[in-house]
Order: C-alpha cells, then structure tokens, then sequence
C-alpha cells in the first residue's frame, strides 16, 4: 500500500492524501495531520469502496466524505 496524492481535479477539495487496502480508505485532509481510517467495519463496505472509487478519479471524495461519511470514520 502507498499513500497518495489526491489529484483535487476541481481545486477545491480539502482531502491531501489518500491511501487504500483491501478493506479501508485512510484520509489526510490538508488542514491536519490526522489520518481518518474508513473501514468496512464502521463505515461499510458500499461507502469505502465508493470512496476508493473516488479518491482514484480525483474529485468528490471530500464531498462524499461529508454528506455520507462524515462520521464513520474508525
């Protein structure tokens, strides 16, 4: 696994960083160095694969994150 850049394709997205596993999505967001864990376990597995989904295409995740998510982190 690797952690990465979040391509942020609408420049205005507050997610920095992103890294994926089989079954989670951990997010950095640029105004802190906290890491948010999304695990089939809290957040369920249509959340945290949509969210991989997203962070892959670069726009959305932090929106996603926020509307559905917010919360449900690890």
């Amino acid at each position: 696994m690797a952690v990465l850049t979040y391509k942020d394709l609408h420049r205005n997205s507050s997610v920095k960083f992103y890294e994926v596993g089989p079954n989670f999505i951990r997010v950095q967001f640029k105004y802190s160095s906290r890491v948010y864990q999304y695990s089939y376990l809290k957040a369920g597995k249509s959340h945290v694969e949509y969210m991989k989904i997203l962070a892959r295409r670069g726009w959305g995740l932090n929106r996603y994150i926020k509307k559905f998510a917010n919360n449900l982190y690890d």
